[in-house]
């Protein structure tokens, strides 16, 4: 056969399939299963959700933690009959160890509060309560459906070392204070919360032993999936229980109410119903009680759960749980702690979030934003425009280089427009020998004048270069024994360089103190962001940066969880 033949009929020399040999060379584009690429687009998207959930951990007054997304294996494997065991990404690594990549954060927790206390004596060597959020990266090998993926972010917020109701009421708060902050009210959540205190209650009067009880939780957490007739079969197989014992148990957790089911199981009176009442209450007293209703079948999956239980969900049915949590006192006896330590907490994933957000019609766009552009007239100009570009940085302005110098003026503008910048720098040779830069604003109306489109703007005050444009001008140094006035501004010790007006009529005067104003409002117009927030932000944040007194630094952190564009939108 000649070669000709052999190329015909795809086959090489050693009689192996070319096609066959290309394709099994070929990467594959797609992630793995399960798994996300974050194109720039998607991450401004993670950065704005995230933000979000800092921001509500902080107004809470939590602070962040991390640990490594490898964990020891043995950290998950507490045999309670959860599915967590069976989908964990686990191997044995190099040196021997059996590791995994973290199916969740609490096990993680544990550990480090753990590395906190002399294990002696059981005694803690940090300031308790311990408010903890994180936002890690887990995995788990499962299926993966609308909302649920094989690896996701999952926003944490945990306390360590309250015993009473009181943490379980903040961490609730705290949830509706995100959903409230991104558009979700009461009408498209509802929180459902039940106590494992009281499931105990049933259960010991039914006949479990206390040996059984986190298996008998696990098994009944599975009811929405399998059904009441499989959890019924599962607790006469799994568990030993009497059929009409196990029948019994799944007909209380149909109970609606918490009276109603306090009532079919025969604890009214109990310690466990009071304290779950008592939750429901203050949920009222805090301003959020619409949003909790009692439901008898979350338990929650884990086997460490301990007092009240919580889950949130979709009520128009269509996507599944959005977020849970509950308390674990005895976690970290599992982990070798002397003694139990009160803990609960929550997890959020991010997959859930967004999809609700997307089904809500309340996600924002996110389209990419750029203060400037800076171009060059020609490659001799290459230099001089980077020199614009580090002034204009320095002066906190985000800029990019445009990298192809000499080509056409449009084609810079356009570029400029691609990229999502309000203005472009035009560097050429005769504004420089002028000591000037052409600054377009490609924002600004149609119907603009072009002196009001387009400024020359001095090098030496290219720091100033917002006055150009109907900004206010960068804060001037005072003589070098002196702060600057924003500076004074930012530590109370002199009145504001702005006057401030909202569309609610409130304003604060020139002469008046910004730090007393803004104990008693949320920002400097009053009630409603401003044109003359987002003017302040940007001085103070090109300038002295964070204010050092209470009130002020408050609105300073809070201005910087809204994204240049949504400032802009306040014009």
């Amino acid at each position: 056969m000649g070669g000709k033949d052999k190329a015909k009929d795809g086959k090489a020399k050693d009689g192996q399939d070319k096609s066959k040999t290309k394709a099994e060379s070929t990467i594959n584009l797609e992630p793995p299963s399960g798994t996300r690429d974050f194109f720039p687009e998607e991450m401004r998207q993670q950065n704005w959700l995230f933000d979000k959930f800092r921001e509500t951990a902080r107004l809470f007054g939590f602070q962040q933690y991390d640990a490594p997304v490898l964990e020891h294996e043995k950290l998950y494997t507490r045999k309670a009959g959860e599915e967590i065991v069976d989908q964990m990404y686990n191997f044995v690594d190099k040196e021997g160890a059996h590791v995994t990549l973290r199916p969740e954060m609490t096990p993680s927790l544990a550990r480090m509060v753990l590395s906190l206390m002399r294990i002696e004596t059981g005694e803690m060597s940090a300031q308790l309560p311990l408010k903890w959020f994180s936002i890690p990266q887990c995995w788990r090998f499962e299926t993966t459906q609308r909302g649920r993926k094989r690896e996701h972010y999952q926003w944490n917020m945990d306390v360590v070392g309250v015993t009473t109701i009181y943490a379980e009421a903040e961490l609730l708060a705290a949830i509706v204070a995100f959903f409230e902050s991104v558009g979700i009210t009461s009408k498209d959540v509802g929180l459902k919360v039940n106590s494992r205190k009281v499931l105990g209650a049933v259960l010991k009067n039914a006949g479990v032993p206390d040996n059984r009880f986190a298996e008998t939780c696990v098994i009944i957490d599975k009811q929405d999936k399998i059904g009441a007739e499989a959890v019924v079969k599962d607790l006469v197989e799994k568990v030993e229980l009497p059929k009409e014992v196990a029948e019994q148990i799944v007909a209380a957790t149909a109970a609606k109410t918490l009276e109603e089911f306090a009532a079919v199981a025969g604890v009214t009176d109990s310690e466990e119903v009071k304290e779950l009442q008592t939750l429901f209450n203050l949920a009222e007293d805090y301003g959020f009680g619409d949003w909790l209703l009692f439901d008898a079948s979350v338990v929650r999956g884990l086997a460490y759960y301990t007092g009240v239980v919580f889950e949130g969900f979709d009520r128009e049915g269509t996507l599944r749980a959005i977020c849970g949590g509950g308390r674990y006192d005895r976690l970290l006896t599992l982990y070798g702690s002397p003694k139990e330590v009160p803990c609960c907490g929550f997890g959020f994933g991010d997959c859930v979030i967004i999809e609700l957000l997307k089904e809500k019609g309340v996600i924002p766009a996110f389209p990419a934003k750029l203060d400037y552009v800076v171009a060059a007239w020609n490659a001799d100009m290459m230099g001089k425009a980077m020199n614009v570009a580090q002034r204009l940085r320095s002066a906190g302005k985000t800029v990019d280089v445009y990298m192809e110098p000499g080509k056409k003026v449009a084609k810079a503008f356009n570029y400029g427009d691609r990229v999502g910048a309000d203005k472009v720098a035009f560097v050429a040779p005769d504004e420089w020998e002028k000591g000037l830069v052409a600054i377009k604003d490609l924002r600004i109306g149609q119907d603009a004048s072009a002196d009001a489109k387009q400024k020359n703007v001095p090098i030496d005050d290219l720091a100033n270069v917002d006055s150009y444009f109907g900004g206010a001008p960068a804060p001037k140094a005072e003589a070098a024994a002196g702060p600057t006035a924003a500076a004074k501004v930012a530590r109370g010790s002199g009145p504001p360089s702005v006057a401030a007006a909202s569309s609610n009529g409130i304003a604060v005067s020139s002469s008046g103190d910004m730090e007393e104003f803004l104990k008693d409002y949320p920002y400097v117009g009053g009630f409603v962001p401003s044109a003359q927030d987002s003017d302040l932000y940007e001085k103070l944040r090109s300038s002295t940066g964070k204010p050092k007194t209470a009130a002020m630094a408050r609105w300073y952190d809070h201005m910087g969880t809204f994204s240049q564009c949504e400032r802009l939108s306040w014009r």
